[in-house]
């Protein structure tokens, strides 16, 4: 018999409209969303608290981090599965930031909804039944992070929104989605991997700049950040396999001796190269001036792996190490 608890952050399966014409915004209780799957039948006991009501495009690091201690302290108290729901604008960046941090073999399972529940067809209520049939199936246990959504089950790791309104929003791209909802069960398609959480966090008020290279863009923000002070390190999203303009490169080369700066790809799939193109700018060529390559990582990721890195408490002189470690790149 597992005990849950659902967590309810804000997003779209939270809204509903107030004034005609005025959009939808986040207010349902997490005890309403809940209510919403009221045929779901479960032996333990369901706990339900809105921790936040937020659009996810406004969480910030500082309240993911809060929301990990939340759910650290329910796994202490008892809860042998966990349901967090959200909006889906950042979800792929909120459930890797607490897969890096999260220790209990205990499930941890996001999901959100495309439709909002006064919508026809809201998926809301289908979604958040198959998070808690995975959050409380012992297959699920030491899996990290799940994300759930149109009854596919994804590893935060590898899970990206691919589209902005469609239902089947989420994919796995390259590492492969890692289960289906099959009868009310999750059917997993391989064993649980082995797992290396980052320490802490010990803080949440680092800073790790992204930035878009793109055709003839301006090499002055790279500049502007790379000296600004303020910085943990940057992230680029670079063209193809982890390139960047030769004037890109020539600033990169300048401050890497003083602060991680990482080229990941802006394609949305495969990684970044290794030792195939030697021009200026290229990742041969960016790995000599002291540049880090994201490897499989996004660039919203890789971004989310350096700031908790950084936030881990870690000396710096193993933040290269613990990156590369997480990304495939080598």
């Amino acid at each position: 018999m597992v005990n849950l608890v659902i967590g309810s952050l804000g997003g779209t399966i939270a809204m509903v409209e107030g004034k005609q014409g005025e959009g939808v915004t986040p207010s349902l209780s997490a005890k309403a969303l809940l209510a919403s799957i009221p045929g779901f039948r479960h032996e333990g006991s369901i706990e339900a608290e809105t921790v936040l009501q937020l659009p996810s495009a406004s969480l910030t690091l500082a309240d993911v981090v809060k929301v990990l201690e939340w759910c650290r302290a329910k796994v202490e108290a008892g809860a042998g599965g966990i349901v967090l729901t959200q909006g889906t604008d950042t979800l792929e960046e909120v459930s890797f930031l607490l897969d890096l941090f999260w220790t209990s073999d205990a499930p941890l399972v996001m999901t959100g909804a495309m439709r909002h529940p006064a919508s026809a067809g809201a998926d809301g209520p289908a979604n958040l039944q198959a998070a808690l049939q995975v959050a409380s199936a012992p297959e699920s246990r030491g899996r990290g992070v799940l994300v759930v959504m149109n009854d596919v089950i994804h590893a935060a790791r590898w899970v990206s929104k691919a589209d902005a309104l469609s239902v089947q929003a989420f994919v796995s791209v390259d590492g492969g989605i890692q289960g289906r909802i099959i009868e009310n069960k999750p059917a997993y398609f391989h064993p649980p991997q082995a797992r290396s959480p980052l320490p802490g966090p010990v803080g949440s008020d680092h800073k790790v700049g992204l930035m878009v290279c793109s055709l003839g863009s301006e090499t002055d923000l790279i500049e502007h950040a790379a000296t600004a002070g303020n910085y943990t390190g940057l992230v680029l999203a670079g063209f193809g396999a982890g390139h960047v303009s030769a004037k890109d490169a020539d600033v990169i080369g300048r401050h890497t001796s003083r602060l991680p700066i990482i080229v990941a790809s802006r394609t949305g799939g495969g990684r970044t190269a290794a030792a195939t193109y030697g021009f200026p700018g290229s990742e041969m060529d960016l790995a000599k001036r002291g540049a880090w390559l994201a490897g499989w990582l996004s660039p919203v990721k890789a971004r989310i792996l350096l700031w908790a890195i950084s936030a881990s408490g870690l000396d710096s002189k193993d933040w290269r190490s613990q990156f590369e470690m997480r990304t495939g790149a080598n």
